[in-house]
């Protein structure tokens, strides 16, 4: 390939339509294939990165300076290691500054690439920005090389040649091997985070790539929490005589993954136990309830998301990370539309009429308003004392 690097270029991204961006290479050394998206939050970089619903994708994070308080242990929201069961990448615009921060115990560098995450710095994200909102997320390599030796050829063939994320079921790979339990609480300052109380329910969390603040967030209205593999039947959750079940957040498709997973959703659902469903839960109870998913063109990153709860008149500023939606005009009866995204009218939550049984798309453990949507996590505890 004819392009030409400017002097100092240790990392590029090619993208599949031919495009090369040039710049700094950070984190590990290597390359990797992925999905590129944009994040439009201005704090959380560890908490995105260590999500396991940005499996087989590179984040390029739109605000300017990354990594200003480093990194800690307790602020990583995966169960899994590294880049395998995270984000393959991340694109900033200026380099990684030195950590500012009381909590921190490394460097952001040193962090990623302990846990071989390839970055790239000195990217106009603006312009990256600008593309995938007019052009869709492309798909891309992301490569750093200290020598500054790259063959663009094979990196944009490598990028053209990925399947891409429809039809890819990444949950097996996010989900943990076997059962546990977890009995960790929601942080508060200055005491961080806190051990769980005497539990009231008994809830099974299904682990399509779960986030532990989601954990944490079940824990402080009284949960006691098991975590089962994606894979889990509906007998087997059953015979634990759950108070409820909760359906994680995950990557990948969900009618992919739901090929599995949704006939065991429908089992729950007819129980009448009460079943939540966060994100790719939510996506994959609307297919258990008869409605279809559909892939987004840039799909929704970041925590400034305006959500309107159309059942109490309430908007919330949620955490939304996602790139599939539920088309909301393929809802049948008796399932309802209870929340909408206010940026662009996709739905954003739903729930079976007459039954406990309710999803949002956004991830209200993430808590950006910041408690905003934590009440949904005490409408599930409702269901949870009705049924008892």
């Amino acid at each position: 390939m004819a392009t030409k690097l400017p002097p100092g270029t240790t990392g590029v991204l090619a993208l599949a339509d031919g495009t090369i961006l040039p710049g700094i290479g950070v984190g590990a050394v290597g390359e990797a294939v992925g999905e590129v998206c944009f994040n439009t939050a201005m704090t959380g970089y560890q908490e995105i990165l260590t999500d396991p619903s940005y499996m087989a994708q590179i984040v390029a994070f739109t605000f300017p300076h990354v990594g200003n308080v480093g990194v800690n242990l307790e602020d990583i929201e995966q169960f899994g290691q590294g880049a395998q069961t995270s984000a393959r990448g991340a694109i900033f615009r200026d380099l990684p500054t030195p950590p500012a921060n009381y909590r921190a115990d490394s460097d952001f560098d040193a962090w990623m690439k302990r846990r071989n995450v390839i970055a790239l710095a000195g990217i106009d994200t603006r312009a990256l920005t600008l593309a995938i909102r007019e052009g869709g997320m492309p798909h891309g390599v992301i490569a750093h090389n200290p020598d500054g030796q790259f063959d663009l050829d094979a990196l944009t063939a490598q990028a053209k040649a990925w399947g891409g994320l429809e039809g890819l079921d990444l949950a097996k790979d996010a989900t943990c091997a076997q059962t546990f339990t977890f009995d960790e609480g929601l942080w508060t300052w200055p005491e961080g985070y806190a051990k769980a109380g005497q539990p009231k329910y008994d809830v099974v969390v299904i682990d399509y790539g779960v986030k532990r603040n989601i954990l944490r967030a079940l824990t402080s209205v009284g949960a006691r929490v098991t975590v089962v593999p994606a894979d889990t039947s509906a007998e087997s959750i059953l015979a634990r005589n759950p108070d409820g079940v909760l359906l994680s957040n995950g990557p990948g498709d969900p009618a992919a993954t739901g090929e599995y997973a949704v006939p065991q959703i429908r089992k729950l659902v007819d129980s009448g136990k009460p079943v939540f469903g966060i994100c790719l839960g939510h996506q994959m109870l609307a297919l258990a309830l008869g409605a279809r998913t559909v892939k987004m063109d840039q799909g929704h990153h970041g925590a400034n998301h305006p959500v309107k709860d159309l059942t109490t008149g309430k908007v919330e500023i949620v955490s939304m990370n996602h790139g599939f939606t539920v088309d909301r005009d393929s809802l049948p009866e008796p399932v309802m539309e209870t929340h909408v995204s206010l940026f662009d009218r996709s739905n954003a939550g739903i729930a079976l009429a007459g039954r406990p049984v309710f999803s949002v798309q956004h991830h209200p453990e993430a808590s950006p308003g910041p408690t905003d949507s934590l009440y949904l996590f005490e409408r599930f505890a409702g269901f949870m004392d009705a049924g008892k």
